[in-house]
């Protein structure tokens, strides 16, 4: 496996990948943080689309990725992701409508626990996903990275620090 990093509001995020396919986005703090693993070698040219789509990601001239994605995962984790993958920017959805939308409307916890194992977060936008009453619910790089994420979406600064806005 290949790695990089690329500079961002959030701090260094890793990218890791098999030199054609993005498998891994790694946040530097929160439960889901992620350094290169010790066999993994440094390699930056397979990721120079990458770092360009998330610096117009975060500098807001980018809605969409286009980039090749392998992320690992079991059957019914991979389902999810590819419904994260549906949400559009700028909007969010529950749990429970992931879960409808994949056609097991009671694995609502399942659905969090597989939006919680996302590899490729941001891209795979996990962060998109909020508790059925509107609540920001947990998330890998921590809750106020996926509240700068909606914000960013939102294009309202501090939209989301302490929940929706009326």
């Amino acid at each position: 496996m290949f790695y990089t990093f690329v500079a961002s509001p959030l701090g260094q995020l890793l990218l890791a990948g098999d030199g054609r396919n993005l498998q891994v986005i790694g946040f530097p703090e929160g439960s889901m943080a992620r350094g290169a693993d010790p066999d993994w070698e440094r390699y930056d040219t397979p990721f120079m689309t990458a770092k360009r789509q998330l610096e117009e990601y975060f500098g807001g001239k980018r809605r969409e990725f286009e980039l090749d994605l392998a992320p690992a995962g079991t059957p019914f984790q991979l389902s999810v992701l590819d419904e994260l993958l549906k949400i559009p920017y700028g909007e969010t959805c529950s749990y429970r409508d992931i879960a409808i939308a994949i056609g097991n409307p009671k694995a609502v916890r399942a659905v969090g626990g597989a939006n919680g194992s996302n590899p490729i977060p941001i891209v795979i936008p996990c962060h998109r996903v909020v508790g059925s009453n509107g609540s920001l619910t947990g998330f890998g790089g921590g809750l106020p990275v996926k509240r700068f994420l909606l914000d960013l979406e939102f294009g309202r600064p501090g939209l989301f620090a302490t929940g929706f806005a009326d």
